[in-house]
C-alpha cells in the first residue's frame, strides 16, 4: 500500500436536483476524491480553504485517514459552487461560482508531500499542475490528472505541457472529443494517448466509463440504480476509486487498471444515492465488497 496525494477544490456545494436541495454542504474535487480513495489507501490532501469552513468537515476528513498537513486555511470566504440539475443529470448547469480564496490558491508541498509515491492532479489550473510536479523530490510512479472544458479551451498550451508529463488522465467524454478535436471516442481516446499519457480514462455518466491503456480498450457500465438524488461529484468519487486501488496494490499492470476501473464506477454508483458525501459517511468496506461482485456480474459473459 502506496500513499496518494491528490491536489485540487475543498468547497462548498449548494445544489439542486428533482429529488431534493442542500445548501452550503461539503463539496469540491479533492474533497470528493481523498474520501473514496480513503477506503483504500492513505491520502494526503491539499487545497485551501477559508476562515469560515466548518471545523465539522475536517474532523470527517481527518477521521478518514485524510491527512490535511497540505490544507491552507486562510483569511476570507471557501470556495462555493452553487448547481441545478433537470430530470437529465447528466449535466449541470451553474448558478453561481465564487472562487474566494481558491482564486488565489497556489498549492505549497512540504517535504514529507513532496515524497508522496501517487501524485492525483484534480481539475485544477494546469499551470499549478505543473508547478506541483516540479515540486516533487522525484517523479512519483505515477501521476494522473483531471482537467475540463475550461482549460481545454483557454490553457491548452499548458494542459498539453503537463499531459506529456503523465501517466494517467480522467475526462469526460464531451471533454475528450474536444481536447482531441476528433467526433468518434475511440479515435479522441487514441489522440489523446499520442500527448503523453499511456492510459486515457474516459467517465461516460450513466453510460459507465471506457479505458484505452497500452492500445487496448476496457468498458465498464454504469452500475443500474434505482435511486439517484445528486451526480455531483461523482466524476471525482469515480477517480479516487480508481487511484485509490492502484495506490492500494503498488503496480498497474493490465489485471489491475481494469479493477481500479471498476472500483472507481463502483465508487461513483454509491456517490450518487444521495447529496454531497453523505451516502459515502454511511459506506462500508462490506458494501464495496459486494457491489464490486455485482458489477463482476454485469459484465461476465458466462455464468
Amino acid at each position: 500500500m502506496a500513499d496518494l496525494l491528490v491536489v485540487g477544490s475543498v468547497a462548498l456545494d449548494s445544489v439542486q436536483t428533482p429529488f431534493g436541495k442542500v445548501r452550503e454542504v461539503l463539496g469540491g474535487a479533492a474533497t470528493y476524491f481523498s474520501f473514496a480513495a480513503s477506503f483504500f489507501t492513505g491520502v494526503r490532501l491539499v487545497g485551501t480553504v477559508g476562515e469560515d469552513f466548518p471545523p465539522e468537515h475536517l474532523q470527517l476528513l481527518r477521521e478518514h485517514r485524510v491527512d490535511l498537513g497540505g490544507l491552507q486555511q486562510r483569511p476570507g470566504r471557501t470556495f462555493r459552487w452553487t448547481g441545478e440539475y433537470g430530470y437529465d443529470l447528466n449535466e449541470a448547469k451553474t448558478l453561481d461560482t465564487q472562487l474566494n480564496v481558491f482564486a488565489d490558491f497556489k498549492p505549497a508541498l512540504s517535504d514529507t508531500f513532496r515524497s508522496t509515491p501517487f501524485l492525483f492532479l484534480a481539475n485544477i489550473d494546469p499551470e499549478l499542475q505543473l508547478d506541483v510536479l516540479q515540486q516533487m523530490k522525484s517523479r512519483p510512479v505515477l501521476v494522473a490528472l483531471d482537467t475540463m472544458n475550461f482549460w481545454i479551451q483557454g490553457k491548452r498550451s499548458a494542459l498539453l505541457q503537463v499531459l506529456g508529463k503523465v501517466d494517467v488522465v480522467t475526462i469526460n467524454d464531451a471533454e475528450a472529443r474536444q481536447l482531441a478535436g476528433e467526433p468518434n471516442l475511440v479515435k479522441a481516446a487514441r489522440a489523446i494517448t499520442g500527448m503523453g499519457p499511456t492510459t486515457v480514462v474516459v467517465k461516460r455518466g450513466e453510460y459507465g466509463a471506457l479505458m484505452l491503456s497500452e492500445g487496448t480498450f476496457f468498458v465498464v457500465p454504469a452500475y443500474p440504480l434505482e435511486t439517484v438524488y445528486d451526480p455531483t461529484g461523482a466524476g471525482d468519487t469515480f477517480a479516487g476509486g480508481f487511484m485509490g486501488y492502484l495506490a492500494a496494490q503498488g503496480r498497474f499492470d493490465r489485471g489491475v487498471l481494469r479493477r481500479a476501473l471498476v472500483y472507481g464506477s463502483v465508487m461513483a454508483s454509491f456517490t450518487v444515492e444521495d447529496f454531497s458525501l453523505e451516502r459515502l459517511k454511511r459506506l462500508t468496506r462490506q458494501e464495496i465488497a459486494e457491489r464490486y461482485d455485482a458489477f463482476q456480474d454485469l459484465i461476465r459473459l458466462e455464468g
